[in-house]
């Protein structure tokens, strides 16, 4: 023994040696075949829950940025639904707080929009092109010919891809939209037509959005829909993930008679839908580190059955129930911390390189995992997050060290006498 081992505690230099030397079924090797079975499961574990985890991460962050495109980070509503007779007034009050960078107002309707014999239902937004374009990244990145075309009194629209393919109508097409408040006439009451211009289509990424929305300007909009002033004001902020802290302060600032509605808000349907999958994949894959942990309960019986001889001899040279004991919390535990990095390792490779790895399966297997006309999203994405892989982690060790405890205290309650009779 070394200068440096013999100062180790000799309950971590036995059950190290215990790990890399075991002996099962009469083989000798550098780790005993349990051990490295357990260690092989909870690195597999490990590995799985980090990838998953970091793949819904991925999906979770390119449809909230795909949304962001088309949603703008606050909105700003009446309270009476009126609308907001001084909108300047209002855009400059928001823009006063350090995190709001642009604002722009909007008007906002329920239509239906008709071709023929085709009608769909259709949100109406009212914008100021020049405006727009500093909340919202979508409208930016249409061609400066089509946003130059939404002209005050053009009565020009811009549809979303999908609706304009269920109508049927490409750009230079005339579409009808039908207001819902119409006219009070002997006959009834009768909706307000209206004959407009497609001047062009968007694609946002987000089906929502791409099948209802409908820009025009927003004086054509508020003259469509009878309105006096514009339906309310779309923020940009620093940082959208600040929204909701945001959003609190806008509330406080602005006073009651301003609704004040962050993006978070207006989609909790879908986020909490998605934070509800991640917890039951983090409990399903949780499992499977568990049984591979519990491996180990398998693996130190064993081991203490096999070394009976070996703890007698040490508890007759004055070894504490308590030292042997701890030789096999050694043993169990290193397995556990080695699996865990391994894992660790394992899906964080796999993680930060899965834009590599699943192309190149893909490549292998002549197939496709998001095939490009059926899924908007036609590679896979990935988001490690150490929120995420810190609590995978220490949840892991817990698990390797409380299998340790049951076959540990068996090992230290081994009678010396008995052990050594028929050796």
């Amino acid at each position: 023994m070394n200068s440096t081992s013999s100062k180790l505690p000799y309950e971590l230099l036995i059950g190290w040696r215990y790990t890399r030397a075991g002996r099962v079924a009469g083989r000798n090797g550098f780790i005993s075949f349990i051990s490295g079975v357990s260690m092989l499961g909870i690195a597999l574990g490990v590995a799985a829950l980090i990838i998953v985890l970091s793949v819904m991460n991925g999906f979770q962050k390119e449809v909230r940025d795909r949304m962001l495109a088309v949603v703008a980070h606050i909105e700003l509503l009446s309270t009476g639904g009126e609308g907001f007779a001084d909108v300047n007034a209002l855009m400059a009050q928001a823009k006063r707080n350090a995190s709001v960078v642009a604002a722009a107002p909007f008007v906002a309707q329920q239509a239906l929009m008709a071709r023929g014999d085709d009608m769909r239902g259709a949100l109406v937004r009212g914008i100021e092109p020049e405006l727009e374009t500093q909340v919202t990244d979508f409208t930016l990145q249409l061609p400066p010919d089509v946003r130059g075309a939404l002209t005050a009194g053009s009565f020009n629209v811009v549809l979303g891809g999908e609706l304009a393919h269920a109508l049927g109508v490409r750009v230079g097409d005339r579409v009808t939209l039908v207001a819902p408040s119409g006219q009070v006439t002997p006959a009834g009451v009768m909706p307000r037509l209206k004959q407009l211009n497609v001047a062009g289509l968007f694609d946002s990424g987000h089906y929502e959005y791409d099948a209802t929305l409908v820009l025009m300007h927003i004086e054509d909009a508020q003259r469509i829909f009878r309105l006096e002033s514009p339906s309310g004001v779309r923020l940009k902020l620093k940082d959208g993930q600040q929204a909701r802290s945001v959003a609190s302060e806008l509330a406080a600032t602005l006073g009651p008679e301003v609704i004040v509605r962050d993006w978070t808000r207006q989609n909790r349907t879908w986020f909490a839908a998605v934070q509800v999958e991640k917890r039951m994949m983090f409990i399903i894959l949780t499992l499977i580190v568990a049984v591979a942990a519990f491996n180990l309960v398998t693996t130190l019986v064993m081991t203490v059955t096999d070394k009976r001889a070996d703890i007698a001899i040490l508890r007759t040279l004055g070894a504490s129930p308590r030292s042997i004991m701890g030789i096999f919390v050694v043993q169990g535990a290193t397995v556990g911390v080695l699996g865990t990095l391994g894992g660790l390792l394992m899906g964080l490779g796999v993680a930060c390189n899965i834009d590599v790895i699943v192309p190149a399966i893909e490549n292998a297997l002549g197939a496709s995992f998001l095939p490009r006309d059926i899924y908007l999203i036609s590679r896979m994405p990935s988001d490690p997050q150490a929120a995420d892989i810190w609590p995978i982690t220490l949840i892991s060790l817990a698990m390797a060290f409380v299998a340790t405890i049951y076959p540990s205290w068996r090992a230290s309650r081994i009678n010396p006498a008995q052990a050594l009779r028929y050796e």
